[in-house]
């Protein structure tokens, strides 16, 4: 019987993969594009090896072999959307963290089933367990948060824990279980932005470059090597506009520019008002929360690097950090040309909260030239996703997603040997007494066993992986560092970190570059009769935040000037940013813009269960502040519906020349870009495809500055500056530049300015809550103001998950399942139900009028039968899934037509090993 299973195993993996395209639908598959944490796991007694499937929504359960050999699958559990962490409790207990679902699967391994699921809060990232009695610790890493969890009662309300940084993620524990380790994703770099570019009175922040306190005597733009500027200044040009400045904090505490000279005055100094800030502010680049498990106490220790993506503890005691540093504080393009990261391994006592040592992971590369020869880039790693120390602290292995490949380095840094995988390895783990290394392959959907006695890869084990061919053939244009880099360790995903941002501004600018002409993006606009003289741009453009991918492609123009056709005009950047050898191909190109086209906006954290916009929205501290200087008071609860009233008015009243809306068209907040024309703003209409068009911002008849207007989905993703009171969480907020430090002052600078408090936390309770979707189009109020293009983004309960008949169930649950139901009868999002029946794995859809299709097409069950059907033992889970995609997640995971359980009763690959 082994036998035979093994082999219906292998056909199962065999035939899945062979499965011809078209059978799955690109329309039934959402790509969130979000990250491994900890996707691979094994049991305390080494029996069971666990590994997400993210894609597929499960978690895979092997039986490791010895000398290399494949696993043995031995299970494929659904769980919730978007698994990226699983962790082992206990020799048959698995938690899985599921990222879009925002919850914990809590998974049985004797029975294959999941029999509890616990909620969390907004994009949970990983897991782990400490304490005495031992507690389940949750990082939440859009909340910024850690949960604290009972595992006697995993549906008790659980303690949270605050946690002073950007976007926690990757967890660890002490030998002693007594510490809990966090690592701060996006910490940033102790580098932020100078205010320097506006001329209009009110603006906030106060042009601090072209202060005559500072370092140059107001000279704007100041050079960047010695007094004069590198690469030189293209004569033919004229003079650069005035731009914002980033400057870095260094080892004594100095705020410093690229050109060594000291700001420290302006940033936090004396004269520190001068650039919007309070004497003493400080950007505390917490990298690390070690968290008392006993007591919840955190301390932080700093640092690191601006992107902390794994960390392990090693036998020494010392926490282990892998992640990438930016150096963006050095400005223009040719300067930082395929050198404008390092990747990096960080020690750090945890006892003192203190750095050990720094190792750059590619030792290899000195950064003189930004290309090398193919032999030598081969070796670089690039986008650090997973790490593992061997029992002795001798060998550390480290996962480079960007560079397909496993440095294995020494306890000082030093690489040892570099071993090839497959396709986006995220997660590593030893197996010591195999002498084997397992490796899981993202972005491959495959998981590789390497000989720890010799570093090569002896096997590598596909697995079942629905995602779409546009997104598998076009994600390397992303990731790849290999071949998107003249070094070999940088790509376009290091700074659109997992298709989104880096929460850093950087200076691309080029003095050696020419003018740039908008007449191609505005002809048929009817712009150069509104603008005699439509002026171009200069290639020196100043400090800009690093935007999303997320739903760009159909919103062109790009860039924050606008000044991009399309995707094909950023080709360039592979050879003059990244080093590499050439840009892509016409062909390759396609394939890089199909695959952009597939990401999607997730839930937005902020929207009421329906979707709606909430009417009493508490609002954290960190998005309000800025308006109420000095003690950055908190603004009262806000009411997002009359904020959309306030953003988009019914009609404009007397005297007002605009609405929010006018520019940020409705629903993406993208549209109808504009100029100031020397007395007031002018908007113009977006394109009949929906596209917006850059204009021209002109308050100097010698000066032309263009820019977009962006859209606003992920503003909620962008809060965490602080220039009102003495610390911030990061160091670049919003505009263009990052400059601009809160939501409630980015409203109320300058043009617009709502009539009290009441009115600005309404407002910014709205944009917090600005998904996208289920927002009017356009608006009556004003004939320039069209609908805006589509939003590619999530309903608010898409992944919400309940698991009925646990042993933990609440009436609240059969509550959960009602509202459901409701939303399912909507229309607007689809409803599955997984789980086991009589010891069968069991699969159900929505289908309306209170009815399930079963995974047999001969069975349909109602929703009462279902609630009565789970029990202990028999439990089922019920999960909120996007539109279109309830089929294929519900009842034909492979999407062939015949449903899965009577796939399974006939022996095909869908039955449950």
């Amino acid at each position: 019987m082994r036998t035979l299973l093994r082999i219906a195993a292998a056909l199962c993996s065999l035939m899945l993969l062979a499965l011809p395209e078209p059978a799955r639908a690109s329309s039934s598959f959402v790509n969130w594009e979000n990250p491994h944490v900890h996707p691979l796991d094994m049991t305390p007694d080494g029996q069971r090896l666990l590994a997400v499937n993210t894609a597929d929504n499960r978690l895979l359960v092997f039986e490791p072999s010895a000398w290399g050999r494949p696993p043995r699958l031995l299970a494929s559990i659904p769980v919730g959307l978007e698994p990226v962490s699983v962790r082992a409790r206990t020799n048959t207990e698995a938690w899985v963290v599921n990222h879009i679902s925002d919850s914990v699967s809590i998974v049985d391994l004797t029975t294959h089933n999941v029999v509890a699921t616990i909620p969390t809060d907004d994009e949970p990232a990983d897991v782990v367990f400490a304490g005495s009695p031992r507690q389940a610790f949750i990082t939440c890493s859009q909340a910024n948060t850690v949960l604290v969890v009972n595992p006697a009662q995993p549906l008790a309300p659980a303690r949270r824990v605050p946690l002073l940084g950007e976007d926690p993620r990757a967890l660890a524990v002490s030998s002693d279980g007594r510490k809990v380790y966090a690592a701060i994703f996006e910490s940033g770099n102790q580098s932020t932005v100078l205010g320097g570019g506006g001329t209009l009175p009110g603006l906030f922040p106060p042009n601090a470059v072209s202060d005559p306190l500072g370092p140059y005597g107001g000279l704007n733009p100041p050079p960047n090597a010695g007094s004069t500027f590198f690469p030189p200044i293209r004569p033919e040009l004229p003079p650069p506009p005035p731009q914002p400045l980033i400057v870095k904090k260094n080892a004594q505490g100095q705020w410093m520019d690229d050109n060594a000279h000291d700001w420290t005055a302006l940033v936090s100094g004396p004269n520190a008002s001068a650039s919007g800030r309070p004497q003493g502010w400080r950007l505390p680049d917490r990298d690390l929360a070690i968290i008392d498990a006993a007591t919840l106490s955190v301390t932080y220790a700093t640092g690191l690097m601006n992107l902390n993506m794994a960390l392990a503890v090693h036998p020494s005691g010392a926490v282990t950090v892998v992640g990438t540093d930016a150096t963006n504080e050095v400005r223009f393009e040719p300067v930082i040309n395929g050198r404008f990261l390092r990747v990096e391994l960080a020690w750090v006592d945890p006892v003192q909260a203190r750095r050990l040592a720094l190792w750059d992971l590619n030792p290899h590369l000195t950064y003189t030239t930004p290309n090398i020869p193919l032999p030598e880039r081969r070796k670089s790693l690039g986008d650090p996703r997973g790490l593992a120390w061997n029992a002795t602290g001798s060998r550390g292995y480290v996962a480079g997603m960007g560079s397909n490949n496993v440095a294995v380095v020494s306890a000082t840094g030093q690489r040892v040997a570099t071993i090839k995988v497959g396709e986006g390895p995220t997660g590593v783990v030893l197996d010591e007494r195999r002498s084997q290394l397992y490796v899981l392959n993202r972005f491959a959907a495959s998981l590789s066993v390497v000989s720890l006695q010799d570093h090569q890869e002896k096997s590598r084990t596909p697995f079942f992986d629905p995602t779409p061919s546009p997104i598998k053939v076009g994600r390397k244009h992303l990731y790849d560092t290999h071949k998107s880099s003249g070094l070999g360790h940088v790509s376009c995903g290091s700074c659109h970190v997992d298709g989104r941002m880096d929460r850093l501004a950087w200076d691309l600018g080029d003095p050696r570059g020419e003018m740039t002409s908008l007449e191609a993006q505005n002809k048929g606009m009817g712009l150069d009769a509104l603008i005699p003289g439509f002026g171009p741009v200069h290639p020196m453009k100043g400090p800009m935040t690093t935007q999303t991918l997320q739903d760009i492609i159909g919103k062109e123009a790009l860039h924050w000037r606008g000044d991009r056709n399309g995707l094909e005009d950023f080709n360039p950047a592979f050879v003059s940013l990244q080093g590499a050898d050439a840009m892509l191909t016409p062909a390759q190109m396609q394939q890089f813009e199909d695959f952009l086209a597939t990401l999607t906006f997730p839930p937005n954290p902020f929207r009421n269960l329906d979707n709606s916009l909430p009417t009493n929205l508490p609002l954290p501290g960190h998005v309000t502040t800025g308006r109420f200087a000095p003690a950055g008071q908190p603004l009262p609860n806000g009411n997002a519906v009359n904020g959309l009233t306030i953003f988009r008015p019914p009609r404009l009243l007397t005297g007002n020349v605009l609405a929010c809306s006018t520019c940020h068209t409705l629903p993406t907040g993208l549209g109808a870009s504009m100029t100031w024309n020397g007395s007031q703003y002018v908007p113009f209409p977006v394109g009949p495809n929906g596209e917006s068009h850059a204009a021209i911002v002109s308050t100097d008849a010698s000066t032309n500055i263009a820019f977009k207007v962006p859209h606003l989905r992920n503003l909620y993703d962008k809060v965490g500056m602080e220039m009102t009171l003495p610390a911030s969480n990061a160091g670049f907020g919003f505009s263009h530049h990052g400059a601009v430090d809160s939501l409630a002052r980015f409203i109320t600078n300058p043009a617009f300015s709502p009539a009290n408090d009441q009115e600005v936390a309404d407002l910014v309770a709205f944009l917090l809550a600005f998904s996208g979707s289920d927002l009017p189009q356009g608006s009556a109020s004003n004939l320039l103001e069209p609908p805006g293009p589509r939003s590619k983004d999530s309903h608010a309960a898409v992944g919400q998950q309940v698991t009925l008949g646990s042993a933990w169930g609440s009436a609240a649950q059969q509550a959960r399942v009602d509202a459901f139901l409701a939303l399912a009868n909507t229309g607007k999002v689809g409803l599955v139900v997984k789980g086991r029946q009589g010891g069968v794995a069991r699969g159900y859809t929505y289908v309306g009028n209170g009815e399930f299709q079963s995974d047999r097409a001969s069975q349909r069950v109602s929703a009462a039968t279902l609630r009565m059907l789970a029990s202990p033992g028999h439990e089922l889970t019920w999960t909120v899934v996007p539109k279109g995609t309830e089929q294929r997640i519900g009842v034909d995971r492979d999407e062939d037509g015949l449903l899965d359980r009577d796939e399974g009763d006939q022996g095909g690959c869908e039955v449950d090993l």
